[in-house]
Formats: C-alpha cells, sequence, structure tokens
C-alpha cells in the first residue's frame, strides 16, 4: 500500500537516485561503524546506507513507517519523537562511543533537532542532514552578513559545518516549496569550555534587536549583569565574530 505523506509530520520523500547516490558519498559510511539515521521515510537512503554499514539504526515517529521498517532484518527502529531520544543511549559499542547521525530532517522541526544534538553533541563524531537550505545558509553564514544570527553563533562554536549538496525541490515526493542542501556538521575536538545556556543567552540578547547597535541591546545587559570587562557595543549584533561572543560567555560565566 502506498504510504501517503502526512502533512503534521512534514513529510517530504527523497526520490532521486542521483542525489541519492550523492548524499552516500558525502556520508562515506564504512562498515561496521555506529550510524543513526533519523527520519527514515520509505527508506531511500536507508537502504543505500545498509548496504554499506551492515547494520543501521533508525529513529521514525510514523508508526505505520515504523511497522514497514522493522520488517528489515538489518535495522534497530527506535519509534519515537527524535526529541525525546536520547542519543547517549544509543552509543553502543563501547569501542565506537560516537555516533554517526544522518537523516533528512523534517523542516518544521529542524532547529530544535539541531539544539537537541547540540545537547548531546559529546557522544557524535559527524553528522550529515538534509535541511531547507535557508537555514543551512543561516548555520554557515560569516560575521556582516544577513544570513549571520543566534543559529551561526552557537552551532559554529562547537561544530566545523559546510554545505555540501545543492537539493532541488524535484528530488521529493511531494516536492516542497523550498530548496534544499546537505549540511556536514563535524564536532570540534577542542571547542572553547563554556557555560551554553550563558552563550544562549548573550547570543540571544545581542541578536534581539539587530537592526541596532549593540548598546541598545546587550549594553544593557551587561550592565544588568553587572559586567565589568570590555566589550565593544558600538557595532550591530551580526558584526561580532563567534569567538567574540565566546569569550564574553566565558568571562560572564566565571
Amino acid at each position: 500500500m502506498k504510504h501517503i505523506p502526512r502533512k503534521r509530520f512534514g513529510q517530504h520523500f527523497l526520490c532521486d537516485g542521483g542525489i541519492i547516490a550523492d548524499i552516500v558519498e558525502a556520508i562515506a559510511p564504512v562498515p561496521g561503524q555506529a550510524v543513526v539515521e533519523i527520519g527514515p521515510g520509505l527508506a531511500a537512503l536507508t537502504q543505500p546506507l545498509v548496504e554499506r554499514l551492515g547494520h543501521l539504526t533508525v529513529i521514525e515517529l510514523d508508526r505505520d513507517l515504523a511497522v514497514r521498517l522493522r520488517a528489515h532484518p538489518q535495522l534497530t527502529v527506535i519509534e519515537s519523537d527524535v526529541l525525546k531520544v536520547d542519543f547517549t543511549a544509543i552509543a553502543r559499542p563501547a569501542d565506537q562511543p560516537r555516533l554517526r547521525v544522518v537523516g533528512n530532517l523534517p523542516y518544521n522541526i529542524s532547529t530544535p533537532i539541531l539544539f537537541h544534538l547540540l545537547e548531546q553533541v559529546d557522544t557524535v563524531a559527524d553528522q550529515h542532514f538534509m535541511l531547507q537550505k535557508e537555514v543551512i545558509d543561516r548555520m554557515v553564514a560569516r560575521p556582516a552578513t544577513s544570513d549571520y544570527g543566534r543559529l551561526s553563533v552557537m552551532l559554529q562554536w562547537r561544530y566545523a559545518m559546510e554545505n555540501v549538496l545543492f537539493v532541488p525541490p524535484a528530488s521529493f515526493d511531494p516536492p516542497p516549496r523550498v530548496d534544499s542542501a546537505i549540511v556536514r556538521m563535524v564536532p570540534h575536538e577542542q571547542p572553547a569550555p563554556l557555560d551554553v545556556q550563558r552563550l544562549s543567552d548573550v547570543v540571544r540578547v545581542a541578536f534581539s534587536q539587530r537592526r541596532k547597535l549593540l548598546r541598545h541591546s546587550l549594553g544593557k545587559w551587561l550592565d544588568e549583569q553587572a559586567f565589568t570587562g570590555t566589550f565593544d557595543v558600538q557595532r550591530r549584533a551580526e558584526e561580532v565574530p563567534v569567538a567574540e561572543y565566546v569569550a564574553l560567555a566565558q568571562t560572564l560565566g566565571r
């Protein structure tokens, strides 16, 4: 029976064989690696991955799809909302404690998923995700550009990222109304140590009035925090490099 895509799950199924092959090449799976796929759907990417890996763990929320996937002898199926999944509990065996995570993420909750994984990044070796191209543009954006914002800073602090493949709407059934792309995310081996919540607070306040100089937003907030250090607030939020936001968060966390 043909599966009808469900809007509430943001389902758009990848169906372009050439794009699928390019994605698998970008991931470059090796037999025996611990890989988790988020949102396998109709297994378009799942099958070529498991053929290379030998075994694959998949996370699927749609009950009907989960039933189909359980019939595959080389899959471990976790039927759950990915935002409730503890990736540290999946990281097995002990000699491979870090996971490779891949998937065509539901575009309507892609940012929450990225932040959920950020909380568990110590158990991740790398991530390859299909996302709305506009989101990836923000993830990899450099300072002094219109795409540079909270997502850029929070993720670039912890990951090296690159846009590795453009994916047009026609590659899906049904086709989405937006362009898509594949992002590669590799955790930094030695990220700057800091209180993540403190960095999140700094960046949230800074970009709350991104069209104004920081003295109107972050400057006032720093005064409230009794900040005694130096930080140039005569700039707009998008002009401040990631390293400066990180350094400020570290100072405030002491």
